[in-house]
């Protein structure tokens, strides 16, 4: 006789015991943070049973055992499995001439001069020796967010070249390999004006017809890197002018919130900006930002220019 707490339906290939799911919950709960609700166990079936597939396991307890001794190569591919990575070019576009403007007044203090700067950015100009802005993009997925930054900044400052680096990183690899290429179908620019196509994409030919590659210029601007912003320690030195971290929060309860933006905030310039969901909102961290714009936030201490 069946059990009760099995969950999936008699038509699919594996059982998946309520007890199961519990594990999985605590298990990316413990590596990547995410609190998975009771609501995704069959997005939760349905994306790793390819895992059992590739493995040849039989059942859910096989793979969660070899999760828990230890396997590190599984343990990336788990994360990867169960991470939701909905983006797109220019998403929430409020934030961009929000973010255009603040870079723009950033770099003209720093032409100025280091006389009137606060001290957060005067340790920025000794160590970029006044020739580089620094963004960072922490939940990249597959390249969209920050390469509409690196667009965003040409346009702030004319050129292909502007003085601006953008780290972009990201929990799963798999997605950072496909931003590392920059490579998207046309359905995925659509919505972007034909101007801004002809600007900043080469359309493929012959086998890549149907696709189109962000140009060099933008490629060379941004660099991916994997970061589970869950470690303890980031290799990330800072300081930047701005940070996206958008539609991120929704997945981490709040003291795991806290914790992510407990590390943000001695990243930031005095005066940098950092950016969230449209329904994420940062009350419960008050002491550490305070309200700037619509989803837009400074630091509750914050150094003005």
């Amino acid at each position: 006789m069946r059990n009760d707490n099995v969950v999936a339906v008699s038509s699919r290939e594996y059982d998946f015991s309520q007890h199961e799911f519990v594990r999985i919950q605590k298990l990316i709960y413990e590596y990547a943070g995410i609190s998975l609700s009771s609501t995704k166990q069959n997005m939760v079936y349905s994306r790793l049973a390819r895992r059992l597939r590739a493995h040849g396991l039989t059942s859910f307890n096989e793979y969660l055992s070899l999760l828990e001794k230890g396997d590190e190569a599984e343990w990336e591919a788990f994360a990867n499995s169960l991470t939701t990575n909905l983006t797109a070019f220019f998403r929430e576009a409020h934030h961009f001439p929000i973010l255009e403007q603040h870079v723009l007044q950033s770099w003209s203090h720093r032409k100025h001069g280091e006389n009137n700067v606060p001290v957060l950015h005067q340790y920025a100009l000794k160590r970029n020796n006044q020739k580089m802005l620094h963004l960072w993009c922490s939940a990249a997925s597959t390249g969209e967010e920050a390469y509409s930054m690196a667009m965003a900044m040409v346009k702030v400052f004319k050129t292909f070249t502007p003085p601006v680096h953008i780290l972009a990183t990201d929990l799963d690899t798999n997605v950072l390999a496909k931003a590392r290429l920059g490579v998207y179908s046309m359905d995925r620019l659509e919505k972007l004006p034909e101007d801004m196509l002809k600007k900043f994409f080469l359309k493929g030919k012959g086998p890549n017809a149907g696709s189109a590659r962000v140009r060099q210029e933008l490629l060379d601007m941004v660099t991916f890197r994997q970061l589970n912003l869950l470690d303890n320690s980031w290799p990330i030195r800072g300081p930047f002018e701005a940070i996206f971290c958008r539609n991120v929060m929704i997945y981490f309860d709040k003291s795991t919130q806290y914790k992510i933006l407990n590390k943000f905030s001695p990243l930031l310039t005095g005066d940098g900006l950092l950016f969230t969901g449209h329904s994420e909102n940062l009350q419960h961290a008050s002491n550490l930002f305070k309200l700037r714009a619509k989803t837009v936030y400074e630091l509750a201490n914050r150094q003005r220019v």
